[in-house]
């Protein structure tokens, strides 16, 4: 009985085994772990400490508040070398108002790093570790353009710090505006995305960066945002050149083009930016652009809406002609514009920028402060004679307990008026341990006060 019970079961379960769909081999997916062992060295976790400001440094406890010098906060995000000898790539949101920045690499060391130059109207900024590095791992921006929505993507960073994460899943969607910016394309992804990946890549299956994760729906799963990879290509050689990104401007304010507004300004199609206004003295004033024209095109490229508009001008440099074409009154006309350059409206390009040399950059070390030349345009703007802008303080250092703080600019030197960023450091050199030295500054906001630094 109890042998022909096995064979019973034995028969059944072939039954079952045969009845199993069997997937053709051709069209499972392989592992990932050889993409994943070729990018992730370049893959980075960023450690930074930031001042609490605000309403942030109202909500702590009243003894942190009553201690000497600022509170800070500990944040952490993610990115991806793209150059050997230290570039890295990540979301401004990361390391925006850091006092130091740290960056851990795959194979366990950790280097201090420099604001190289960032954007916060696309999130995106860029590092230059400090040190002698060179032939780190790195890998290459991609082409985003070339994705579709269904496309495998993977993305690895420092989810709640846990170094190295990685996740895959595909693309939902393509061109996302989620109110982030003036210049919203994002890729959408349902691989996990949590705080912490912020700045960290999504790579293709050939192990190119498509995208720099940057935000997610904190009401939903599997919504994540990242900054295309040819916005980036776009951006990083200004970043790196300049420190902050310099855009092409019309002088409108656009509006996209309802069905109903199409059919009463006569636009076949029912698409395009409708012009609502016209910057007196702009470059489209002068061009003849007027309002109820409707920009169709920009050097023969669709103009799908507003958004889109503003992001095509803003890619193009300023100085540069175009050629818009627009329906005035129902009929299409070409105009030629020579564009000029966005207003810093923000206060962008005021973003310091790290010295290539330490020497030049940093009064005596014992002193917590780095240092740094004026920006020529802040020169022009207010007139003023010369300067050293204060670039970083340390916490804790005699600099920071002496007054001084990031972003003011030091005008003499006891009693001595400083040209530049040489002058100061050569006169705070000068001085001995005991010796107090009295500094002139402005203070951002337009200021003015008096600092004194005890030398230890």
């Amino acid at each position: 009985m109890e042998t022909r019970s096995l064979v019973v079961v034995a028969v059944v379960a072939a039954q079952v085994a045969l009845a199993q769909p069997v997937m053709p081999k051709e069209a499972q997916l392989p592992s990932l772990a050889p993409l994943v062992e070729s990018v992730k060295g370049a893959v980075v976790n960023i450690d930074v400490r930031k001042e609490v400001k605000g309403d942030e440094l109202l909500s702590l406890p009243l003894p942190m508040r009553r201690r000497g010098g600022p509170p800070t906060t500990q944040g952490s995000g993610s990115g991806v070398i793209i150059d050997s000898k230290g570039l890295v790539l990540t979301n401004n949101h990361v390391v925006a108002d850091a006092l130091t920045i740290r960056v851990r690499l795959d194979d366990g060391r950790t280097l201090e790093a420099d604001i190289l130059g960032r954007d916060p109207l696309t999130d995106l900024a860029l590092l230059r570790m400090k040190g002698k590095v060179d032939k780190l791992p790195s890998v290459s921006l991609g082409d985003s353009s070339g994705l579709r929505v269904g496309d495998w993507v993977v993305a690895i960073g420092n989810p709640f710090g846990l170094a190295h994460s990685v996740t895959l899943g595909i693309i939902s969607a393509k061109d996302r505006d989620i109110s982030a910016g003036p210049y919203d394309q994002f890729l959408q992804t349902d691989a996990a995305i949590n705080p912490g990946n912020s700045g960290g890549p999504l790579f293709n299956l050939k192990g190119e960066v498509v995208g720099i994760n940057t935000a997610i729906n904190a009401a939903a799963n599997s919504i994540g945002f990242s900054v295309p990879s040819n916005l980036a290509k776009a951006l990083v050689p200004q970043l790196e050149a300049k420190g902050f990104v310099v855009r092409g401007w019309l002088g409108i304010a656009p509006q996209d083009v309802t069905g109903a507004l199409a059919r009463a300004l006569g636009v076949p199609g029912g698409e395009g930016a409708l012009v609502v206004s016209v910057t007196e003295g702009g470059p489209a004033s002068k061009a003849g652009i007027k309002e109820e024209d409707v920009i169709v095109a920009l050097d023969g490229v669709k103009v799908v809406n507003a958004s889109g508009l503003v992001r095509m001008v803003g890619l193009k440099r300023p100085d540069v002609p175009v050629t818009l074409s627009i329906v005035r009154a129902g009929k299409p006309l070409d105009l030629k514009v020579t564009l000029g350059t966005r207003p810093d409206v923000e206060g962008i390009g005021a973003v310091e920028r790290p010295s290539d040399s330490d020497e030049k950059s940093s009064s005596p070390p014992r002193l917590g402060l780095s240092l740094d030349d004026l920006d020529p345009r802040f020169v022009s703007a207010t007139g003023i004679k010369g300067g050293a802008s204060v670039v970083e303080v340390a916490p804790g250092s005699p600099a920071e307990k002496g007054g001084l703080r990031r972003g003011m600019v030091v005008t003499e030197a006891n009693h001595k008026p400083v040209k530049n960023r040489d002058e100061l450091v050569k006169e705070l050199k000068t001085a001995k341990p005991g010796d107090v030295v009295l500094l002139r500054t402005l203070v951002p906001g337009g200021g003015r006060g008096l600092q004194a630094i005890e030398v230890p």
